[in-house]
């Protein structure tokens, strides 16, 4: 769900290692190499990158527009073209029937089968339409934070992993565990929290 929605969920995350010099120029020119590429007039199966948090249609950046003040706004855009295994199994067995009855035989060997279902595969994933799918996300760079609007498991994998690879900095979940870490500066506080052990209440 897109933050400029009227509710949103999100997750927290914390951001680890150390931007270069003139980081915005940096994350600026790191972005431009990352931006997504439109998969719908090829037949590659699957395009992750940035796009527009105004519009997923929007990957050049004109103006600066993923900067707000001390915020980076932008929207991670996954593309997949995805086969429904019923629809695989359907015609994976048409053809074997339609080969069955060409080569006049009963049965086919499971090394002929594997080809034929990955021909089969192949054909439909160049037929079907890429399914979008889009994350928004907020970095406050004062704050080294992260917020990513979704709480999709496999879509944080996703942007841990792009994010690294784009900007070569780490990702760390926050849980109120480690919130607390972080607001409890002094000795005593810290070595508090160490002791607390889970609770369960019935």
């Amino acid at each position: 769900m897109s933050f400029l929605a009227g509710s949103a969920s999100f997750v927290r995350f914390s951001i680890e290692g150390e931007l270069p010099e003139n980081p915005l120029d940096f994350i600026s020119d790191r972005i431009k190499s990352f931006v997504f590429e439109d998969i719908d007039d090829n037949f590659e199966e699957y395009s992750i990158g940035w796009v527009s948090v105004l519009s997923m249609f929007d990957s050049a950046f004109d103006y600066g527009t993923h900067l707000y003040g001390d915020y980076v706004v932008l929207s991670l855009r996954v593309d997949e073209r995805k086969v429904s295994p019923s629809i695989l199994k359907k015609f994976t067995q048409k053809e074997e029937e339609r080969i069955k009855k060409e080569k006049q035989v009963p049965k086919l060997s499971r090394t002929i089968k594997l080809e034929i279902k990955e021909r089969i595969r192949t054909e439909l994933t160049r037929k079907a339409m890429p399914v979008p799918a889009v994350y928004d996300l907020v970095w406050s760079l004062s704050e080294s934070s992260l917020y990513f609007f979704s709480t999709n498991k496999k879509a944080h994998m996703l942007l841990e992993d792009f994010f690294k690879d784009c900007f070569g900095l780490l990702l760390m979940l926050q849980i109120p565990y480690t919130t607390a870490v972080q607001l409890f500066s002094d000795d005593d506080r810290q070595a508090r929290l160490e002791q607390i052990t889970p609770e369960i209440f019935v």
